[in-house]
């Protein structure tokens, strides 16, 4: 398999679990010496899956490739919430899930399906009067972040165990699966947590043809030995 970073690749990546987006730009331009590298669409450090980075030339496409739709599994798990509405911080506050039946699972589901408002979480990269808002939010700051415009074309419940929610979901750039999480914690009158997050596709690219970071430590020690 041959490669041409400095001219220009496109390249999936399986992110692993407790990464940065920016450790794993930061490995491969440092493992392969790329001058020009970044990445369409951050994923947060507990969430796995699909990353794809964009070098050379390549990165003029990085706008265009972030626009598209993507695809995410992964798990809610109700009674709790947390500030970072994930388990990057501890739980806030305990919620009675007695009331929570598999009916009231998939009817609350159908009503977050289309076009709708949505509020970011305060723990977010997004900027408020220039500095980020989990920066701001961290240090105690209020925060006040304004909804967005959000679709969701598909919201599966793959898998109901106790209190934990498995779902797919395929959704519009800039959605954030952690509010969803959030927000469907409230809609069910209790409360709720992201879990647990896999992005696998962004458009057309599919996690299925993504490299791990083993695979690419073995391609540059392949590519070495030649």
């Amino acid at each position: 398999m041959q490669f041409n970073f400095q001219e220009g690749e496109v390249l999936m990546v399986d992110k692993p679990l407790d990464w940065t987006s920016f450790n794993v730009v930061n490995k491969i331009k440092w493992l392969f010496k790329i001058k020009k590298i970044g990445h369409a669409g951050t994923l947060d450090p507990l969430a796995t899956g699909l990353l794809i980075l964009c070098t050379g030339k390549k990165t003029k496409t990085i706008d265009q490739i972030q626009a598209q739709t993507k695809e995410y599994t992964g798990t809610f798990t109700l009674g709790n919430t947390t500030p970072s509405y994930d388990l990057e911080h501890e739980f806030d506050a305990q919620y009675d899930t007695s009331h929570i039946t598999k009916e009231l699972i998939e009817e609350v589901k159908n009503k977050f399906i289309g076009e709708q408002q949505q509020m970011p979480p305060i723990f977010s990269a997004l900027k408020v009067n220039g500095k980020k808002a989990y920066d701001l939010a961290r240090k105690g700051k209020e925060v006040e972040l304004k909804t967005r415009s959000i679709h969701i074309y598909e919201f599966e419940i793959t898998e109901i165990n106790k209190n934990i929610v498995h779902f797919r979901i395929k959704c519009s750039k800039g959605t954030y699966i952690r509010s969803i999480a959030h927000d469907f914690g409230k809609a069910l009158n209790s409360g709720a947590h992201l879990s647990s997050l896999r992005r696998t596709k962004i458009g057309d690219f599919d996690i299925q043809n993504a490299f791990s970071i083993d695979d690419l430590i073995a391609l540059k020690d392949q590519i070495e030995s030649h």
